[in-house]
């Protein structure tokens, strides 16, 4: 059994790095990709502030479909290169955006997001199995730290279904 505990951490740095062990953890030894995602999705969303979602959109070899995720009922299809999660996808880069309004085609599955952080997710092959979207309520929620923390994290997560 997993018991999630409230931490109170020295930087934002330190609560990702027991993140990252934590992640380990609830990972370890287990390959199937749904189960993984969504205790990943899970463990995430219950232990950062001031998230009003966190999950999976996953490549089906045409367009990006939600997969697990916590928050609200989500968009459930999104083509490469639209919005946040589709310009993930298609530059294979993290998007931060500190004002989604801000964000040109932002796709607001969600009208309270006002911030959005999104890591592309990349098989060892090098094609894509698709993107880790994290949203807040709060705009300019998600910065550097939350950048390295979260690609991180991701590293881990792809470890368990790739590794």
């Amino acid at each position: 059994m997993f018991e999630l505990k409230a931490h109170t951490y020295a930087s934002k740095r330190e609560h990702y790095a027991d993140l990252v062990q934590q992640a380990r953890g609830i990972l370890a030894g287990e390959r199937d990709l749904i189960a993984n995602a969504a205790n990943f999705g899970a463990l995430i969303y219950h232990n950062l502030p001031q998230l009003n979602w966190a999950g999976f959109y996953l490549y089906d070899g045409t367009e990006l479909v939600v997969g697990p995720f916590q928050g609200k009922p989500a968009c459930i299809r999104i083509a490469l290169g639209r919005g946040v999660c589709g310009t993930a996808a298609q530059t294979r880069e993290t998007q931060l955006v500190r004002d989604v309004n801000a964000f040109a085609g932002h796709i607001a599955c969600d009208a309270a997001s006002q911030s959005e952080i999104v890591v592309p997710l990349i098989k060892p092959d090098g094609s894509l199995l698709g993107v880790w979207d994290v949203d807040s309520p709060v705009i300019d929620r998600f910065d550097e730290d939350d950048r390295a923390g979260m690609q991180a994290l991701c590293a881990v997560f792809m470890e368990s279904v790739h590794g």
